[in-house]
């Protein structure tokens, strides 16, 4: 089940050969039958006038605004709840330390 699976090595390529067969005897017809030669290129289409890649109207404006205040509304929850649960940590390890230091440092007093 683990082990590798070989092809034998008849059936295994050589470095030299392709397995993709080489294409020959295509023949493309010609376009046009007539004997003419073109004189002149073809004009090339004028291109539109540029405008603003991006329009606005008041909808997407509006749209784009409650996005954005929406993002800074969930990304400034997100920081000031990673914050408070650090100020928690502190001040847990901070009681924690005190009622070590105080039971280490009066053994007697118990």
């Amino acid at each position: 089940m683990f082990t590798p699976k070989i092809p034998p090595p008849d059936t295994a390529p050589t470095p030299g050969t392709s397995l993709v067969p080489p294409l020959t005897g295509l023949v493309h017809p010609p376009a046009c039958t007539c004997h003419h030669t073109p004189t002149a290129p073809a004009p090339v289409p004028a291109a539109p006038p540029a405008g603003p890649a991006v329009r606005l109207t008041p909808g997407s404006l509006l749209a784009a605004a409650a996005g954005g205040t929406a993002m800074v509304l969930v990304v400034g929850t997100v920081l000031v709840s990673m914050l408070l649960a650090t100020a928690i940590t502190a001040a847990s390890v901070a009681v924690c330390a005190v009622v070590l230091r105080s039971l280490l440092n009066r053994p007697n007093n118990r």
